[in-house]
């Protein structure tokens, strides 16, 4: 008898595992905040015997040193791992029993290198059978993870290296196992986003270009399809390696309207977590939009300059803690203050709210009629690459804060391809004080308004 408990965290699209039998358990991966992996465990009545890493994780800051210290488990890393801290090293073929038992539950590691030179896969038996395979950034759903985080002259080598890891993991198991992955669900550490939650070793013969295609031509795909890797990557990997600090989400000094207006004159970051009509209709002059329901953490910590004092704006505090515990995953540990309430509370006396004009892409076709508008694209090369509005320029959001000098005068209608990272993008120009219209609408509804689209050439390959 045995269980797989999923946690999943929509916000950095990764999943965190909890697999035990009658008594006690490994954690896969685990999150920065372990509260909720504790939680699972005394909802399974199970002690954590064991906290596997499958990497040196690149996306987020993991919680497994001090899950191991407070559950008293052994925290299995790969040997080839260069870390700072105690543990217990891992290599190709090493298992651990989980749970005694007439039918011992055993967790078996496999090399699979490709994701990072070191990384590994645990495969979960159950009486001499696999009955789970526990992938990390190995085989994905549909795809793998990305190799060009570690040297970009080991690029190629890890990508060859991440075939031949697939195929390792196929050839071991039977068609019905389970594959779970820790990224893949949104994660920029996987080469593409997982279609579907789940998976199986089968499914992944049949569906994955890594069994679909000779080895030549996966690896020139992947290479061509790899997208900007986030800023704050840099980070995570040196904090992983040198053993993060326990997590303090205790909550952060409030901030009355001096205080703001103080950070926001020394130039640190206010960061306001409304959703992005509620901040299009008034706003404190200066502060930045990033929905704390949207990929707060991802673009948040890839667009901040690192190590910049942020400030937390929201309705409740319910929506504070939130927004903390999330940062918290990619190390911005400790906002430097916080203001709940009303926007009209975040004011000095004598101030007002600014705010800005949303639209459709319907919007933008019947105001570009006849005249010249400044119509700004923020996604991905490889969205743009697609089709994109004729006459429009192209500036990733990611790197807009460091080029909005870049753009022509005139009020600049910015969109992308949902809304959310147009209204961080107006956000960002508003605060530079220029006139903008964020046009919160799906890209394909551009074509159908009548605005005229490029489009790749027939036969393009387009998918990235």
């Amino acid at each position: 008898m045995f269980f797989v408990d999923t946690l999943e965290f929509e916000g950095l699209g990764n999943r965190s595992y909890l697999a035990g039998g009658r008594s006690a358990a490994v954690v896969i991966d685990p999150p920065r905040d372990i509260d909720q992996v504790l939680a699972a465990a005394t909802r399974r009545g199970v002690r954590i015997a064991y906290v596997a890493e499958t990497h040196v994780h690149n996306d987020y800051v993991t919680g497994g040193l001090e899950l191991a210290r407070i559950s008293g488990a052994r925290y299995l890393v790969p040997a080839g791992a260069a870390v700072s801290f105690a543990r217990t090293p891992i290599a190709d073929g090493d298992t651990v029993t989980v749970d005694e038992g007439d039918d011992a539950l055993v967790l078996r590691a496999v090399a699979t290198p490709g994701h990072t030179p070191h990384h590994t896969s645990y495969v979960l038996e159950d009486a001499g059978s696999g009955v789970a395979a526990f992938t990390g950034g190995s085989l994905l759903i549909g795809t793998v993870g990305r190799p060009d985080l570690v040297e970009p002259r080991l690029t190629e080598r890890l990508a060859r290296a991440q075939y031949a890891s697939a195929h390792r993991l196929a050839d071991e198991l039977a068609d019905e196992v389970p594959v779970l992955p820790t990224h893949g669900f949104g994660s920029f550490c996987s080469s593409a986003q997982a279609e579907g939650d789940t998976t199986t070793i089968g499914a992944e013969r049949r569906n994955n270009a890594a069994f679909t295609q000779d080895v030549d031509t996966f690896v020139a795909e992947l290479l061509a399809g790899l997208e900007d890797v986030p800023a704050y990557y840099a980070h995570m990997g040196p904090a992983n390696a040198a053993g993060p600090a326990p997590v303090d989400l205790t909550p952060p000094e409030p901030a009355d309207a001096e205080q703001l207006a103080r950070r926001l004159a020394a130039g640190e970051w206010v960061v306001d977590l409304r959703n992005r009509v509620a901040y299009a209709e008034g706003h404190l002059a200066g502060s930045f939009n990033f929905e704390g329901e949207g990929k707060l953490a991802t673009y948040l910590a890839w667009l901040i300059p690192w190590g910049k004092p942020v400030t937390l704006l929201a309705e409740t505090p319910g929506q504070i803690a939130d927004a903390q515990r999330e940062l918290a995953r990619v190390g911005i540990d400790r906002p430097a203050a916080a203001a709940t309430g009303a926007p009209e509370s975040w004011l000095r006396e004598g101030e007002k709210l600014r705010s800005f004009p949303r639209a459709t892409f319907a919007d933008l076709a019947r105001a570009a009629a006849g005249q010249d508008l400044v119509v700004l694209d923020v996604r991905r090369d490889s969205e743009r690459a697609g089709g994109y509005v004729e006459g429009s320029l192209h500036i990733p959001i990611h790197e807009l804060h460091g080029r909005v000098g870049e753009l022509p005068a005139g009020a600049v209608w910015v969109h992308c391809a949902g809304g959310m990272r147009a209204a961080i993008a107006a956000s960002l120009l508003d605060a530079a004080g220029r006139d903008v219209v964020a046009v919160d609408d799906r890209f394909d509804a551009a074509a159908p308004a009548g605005l005229r689209l490029v489009l790749p050439e027939p036969g393009t390959d387009t998918a990235r």
